[in-house]
């Protein structure tokens, strides 16, 4: 499984991707995020994903192929994200029929954020593993591919697009701290990546575990001492109100008696 979080805010982009990649009983390190800088101000983008790592490893190699062809780079994203599309198609058509009859699905997701130079603001993209796409956006300003259960309800409870973007940082790395408490095949080391609005130029860093636990072990600290905080009044109305609960079917003992057999 896979934790990917991307997160678009007023200020920029946030990406987060955990390293962990299990097959069967084996845990390797790779990376899942993918940044692209270009020079004399044609922009930056990064790839984030999620499913086979044999799909990804060959649609990227397919795609980097694709730009490093290219007289010119893209100057807009979504020309970026249509290219990554013939890719992932390609590979399905190659792929597809081979791994489906050994009972593995092509389950390729994609999140793609960055800015080219005719983009008149950054953006972030879904791509689904048919080869479509949508544009993230502010009205819920993050998606996350892979394991996403556990950390939805941090992002839900808090990240607005008017955030800054230190706070969506701060707000996504809880978000995966929470799904790798709850996930066994989701953990460190743990990439970021950022983008701040206009600059055309990414940010990149590699979290290992020692450098977030005083942060991890803050966040369940305090998560327990707002639940002590938390008005009781409620509870204490209920609690009131408790009587023992009568049995509505009163049940008679049998008892077996020892008398003497008549012959």
């Amino acid at each position: 499984m896979t934790f990917c979080l991307g997160i678009t805010v007023e200020d920029g982009l946030v990406g987060i991707a955990d390293t962990r990649i299990t097959t069967g009983n084996e845990l390797t390190t790779a990376p899942k995020i993918t940044s692209f800088d270009f020079e004399n101000g044609y922009g930056a983008f990064f790839v984030m994903t999620s499913g086979l790592r044999s799909v990804r490893d060959k649609v990227m190699t397919y795609f980097e192929e694709e730009i490093g062809s290219q007289e010119e780079p893209y100057d807009r994203m979504f020309k970026v994200v249509n290219a990554l599309a013939r890719q992932l198609r390609l590979v399905a058509e190659e792929d597809r029929s081979y791994l489906e009859r050994s009972g593995l699905h092509f389950n390729l997701h994609i999140l793609v954020g960055g800015q080219l130079k005719n983009d008149a603001e950054h953006q972030l993209f879904l791509l689904y593993p048919e080869g479509n796409w949508v544009i993230i956006t502010q009205g819920t300003p993050y998606h996350i591919i892979g394991e996403g259960g556990y950390g939805k309800p941090v992002l839900d409870r808090t990240l607005k697009y008017t955030d800054t973007l230190s706070f969506a940082l701060k707000v996504g790395c809880l978000a995966f701290d929470s799904t790798r408490i709850s996930a066994s095949d989701v953990d460190f080391p743990v990439d970021v990546m950022l983008y701040s609005k206009g600059s055309f130029r990414l940010v990149e860093h590699r979290y290992e575990k020692e450098e977030l636990a005083d942060i991890s072990s803050w966040w369940q600290e305090r998560l327990r001492a707002l639940v002590h905080e938390l008005p009781s009044e409620w509870i204490e109305n209920i609690a009131s109100k408790l009587t023992r609960v009568q049995p509505t079917t009163r049940l008679k003992a049998k008892t077996r008696s020892s008398g003497t057999k008549k012959g």
